[in-house]
This record gives C-alpha cells, sequence and structure tokens, in this order.
C-alpha cells in the first residue's frame, strides 16, 4: 500500500486481515484490518460495511468517469483507493484503532487520509475517541491546547515565519482532527495522538501535522468520570 500515513501513536504489533484487494481496468481497491477487529462480531460487520460501501462509490465513480473520458476523447486514468486499520492500543476495556487511507481519483494528485475509532468492550459499540472526555471545549482545552502550540511551532521549522497567512496555520476544530489513545503499558490510556491531514492547518505540501501528547492531570480532569479508570497519567 503506498502513500500510507504514519500514525503519531505507536501501535502495536499485529496481523492484519486484507478483508479485500482487488484491481480491474477501472480501478485498484484494498481494505484491510486487524485480527483484534475481527473478532469482535459487531465490529467486523461495520468494518466489512464499510468497505463494501467505499468499493461501491469507487466502482461507480470510475466507470461514470472512464465512460465521458471515452466521449470526450481524452486519456483515462484508473482510479485507486487503499484503506487500512491498524491496532494503536488493546486494554482490558478499549480497542482502539487508527485508519490511514489513500485516494486518487483523477486529480492532480492522490491525497491522504487519517481516522479513527475506539470500541468499548464492555458496552460493546463504537466510539468516537472525544466521547470519552467530558465535552469538547474540556478536550480542546487540556489537549488541543498544547498540540495547537506544536503545531505553530512545527509550522515554522515547516515553512517559516508567514506572519501574512490567513488561511492556513489556525488552531483546527476537534471535529477537524483525528484523535487516537494510545498506551505504553497496554493497561490504560496514557498518550493521546491528534493528526491534522493535509489542508486543515496547512498546505498539500506540508503534509499532515501529526504529534503525540502524554495523558496528564489536566487531561485526566477532562475525562468522563466514567472513563477515567481506563487512562492513566504518563
Amino acid at each position: 500500500m503506498r502513500a500510507r500515513l504514519t500514525i503519531a501513536v505507536p501501535m502495536l504489533a499485529a496481523m492484519v486481515l486484507p478483508a479485500v484487494a482487488q484491481t480491474t481496468a477501472d480501478f485498484s481497491f484494498d481494505y484491510s484490518y486487524p485480527v483484534e477487529a475481527a473478532r469482535i462480531a459487531p465490529l467486523k460487520a461495520w468494518l466489512d460495511a464499510e468497505k463494501a460501501r467505499q468499493h461501491r462509490w469507487l466502482a461507480r465513480a470510475a466507470a461514470d468517469v472512464r465512460r465521458e473520458a471515452k466521449a470526450a476523447g481524452v486519456p483515462f486514468r484508473a482510479f485507486d483507493m487503499q484503506t487500512g486499520w491498524q491496532v494503536v492500543a488493546n486494554t482490558l476495556r478499549f480497542l482502539s484503532l487508527s485508519s490511514s487511507s489513500y485516494s486518487d481519483t483523477g486529480g492532480a494528485h492522490g491525497n491522504g487520509a487519517s481516522g479513527g475509532l475506539v470500541w468499548d468492550k464492555r458496552a460493546g459499540r463504537r466510539m468516537d475517541a472525544t466521547a470519552l472526555f467530558v465535552s469538547t471545549a474540556a478536550f480542546r482545552s487540556a489537549v488541543m491546547t498544547p498540540w495547537c502550540r506544536w503545531m505553530r511551532a512545527e509550522r515554522t521549522r515547516r515553512v517559516g515565519q508567514d506572519a501574512g497567512d490567513t488561511i492556513f496555520g489556525q488552531c483546527p476544530p476537534v471535529k477537524d482532527v483525528t484523535v487516537l489513545l494510545g498506551s505504553s503499558t497496554g493497561r490504560a490510556f496514557d498518550r493521546i495522538g491528534v493528526i491534522a491531514d493535509q489542508y486543515v492547518v496547512g498546505s498539500y505540501a506540508e503534509g499532515p501535522y501529526e504529534h503525540t501528547l502524554p495523558v496528564t492531570a489536566a487531561v485526566l480532569r477532562a475525562v468522563k468520570p466514567e472513563y477515567r479508570g481506563a487512562f492513566a497519567a504518563h
């Protein structure tokens, strides 16, 4: 799989199942997830449904563009879509997953994207990582504020001072970033990865901005009381 994103939170070594890998004249498609996810029936069902949805969209879109290209007498370039899920942390209560994807649908260049989810084994449900926190405002204060300090310094390192930049370089809304919960011990979440994909805080050429922060006392206070036992200060 090419153009994979590097996830900021260290991932556990795990076997990955190729849910489907297909190459046709119109497109290439690849979708995989780890055996830890495959062992949880409802999570596997959701991942398989996502695989099927992406595959249907890609097949239809590529066929449509091929027909349009033929009618216009212009070359057609096969589409490409790749998605891989990986384990970030597997604790007694939660399975934390990250995803990295790449798609090329005939534009000037392909695009990468990140994603993530948390599976609550006790409740048997899929959650966004930020749902474990008291509120978006609490998460922003405890996690995004230090992350954005890092981002501004990192952006200066990458592109230099750009005081006149009114498009990029702003601290992004929580909904626009990928949040990953990680663990160095396998017992509790003690680190949080935040990824801003291309175009979220910088241009495509700058690449994604990804950084891992430790769980601190301030972060613990921002976690909902019913989930605090699943976290530990680093």
